[in-house]
């Protein structure tokens, strides 16, 4: 049987957090790393809105949500009870305004933004996953669960627009988590060339 196929872009979040799920999952696939500039035609065929992540099953069924795919690997198999922790409103958050601030932080000039407003409001999110981390590990409990890595390439991007200024912030939970899911075998796996 042939493995499902998965486009991807090695920098993408979503991409990143589709592919730790399936890694974490067990599952085989295989990756088609594209170059954004020039989507491979199977790729567009199968998904027309030509996003990534895109998962084409065996079977012919496509999925190109990394949410969708993240908890389809998991509902397959979930050796580290990912699913457990699954906090849809603080990933809808992460999604929607975080990401909207993070995309004008990192682009201003795509967006015709203020950066800088943006990174503080950016800030101002964070700081409530930093009170959520004060009494835990992880932002579902001790482990590792879906949660955080549905949040982590984003924090992990808004962390590298400027690092110098995201390390002199008084985030020391948001900072210890970023810093335990970046060095983790499964991140470095994730994001092998």
């Amino acid at each position: 049987m042939t493995a499902p196929i998965l486009y991807s872009f090695r920098r993408c979040p979503y991409a990143i957090r589709a592919r730790m799920a399936l890694l974490v999952s067990g599952a085989a696939f295989a990756t088609v790393e594209v170059k954004l500039r020039d989507k491979p035609a199977a790729m567009l065929a199968a998904s027309p809105k030509g996003t990534v992540p895109v998962l084409v099953l065996p079977d012919g069924e496509v999925i190109d949500e990394s949410l969708a795919i993240m908890r389809r690997a998991l509902a397959e198999n979930d050796p580290e009870r990912w699913l457990a922790g699954d906090d849809a409103d603080l990933i809808a958050a992460n999604d929607g305004p975080f990401k909207h601030h993070l995309d004008r932080y990192k682009y201003p000039e795509r967006h015709g933004s203020a950066p800088l407003e943006h990174r503080a409001a950016g800030l101002a999110l964070l700081g409530g996953l930093e009170t959520r981390l004060a009494g835990t590990t992880n932002l579902c409990g001790e482990a590792r669960r879906l949660t955080d890595i549905a949040l982590m390439p984003f924090v992990r991007q808004f962390a590298a627009v400027d690092r110098d200024w995201f390390d002199a912030q008084v985030l020391p939970n948001v900072q210890r988590w970023l810093a335990a899911h970046l060095g983790s075998p499964l991140f470095e796996q994730a994001m092998a060339k």
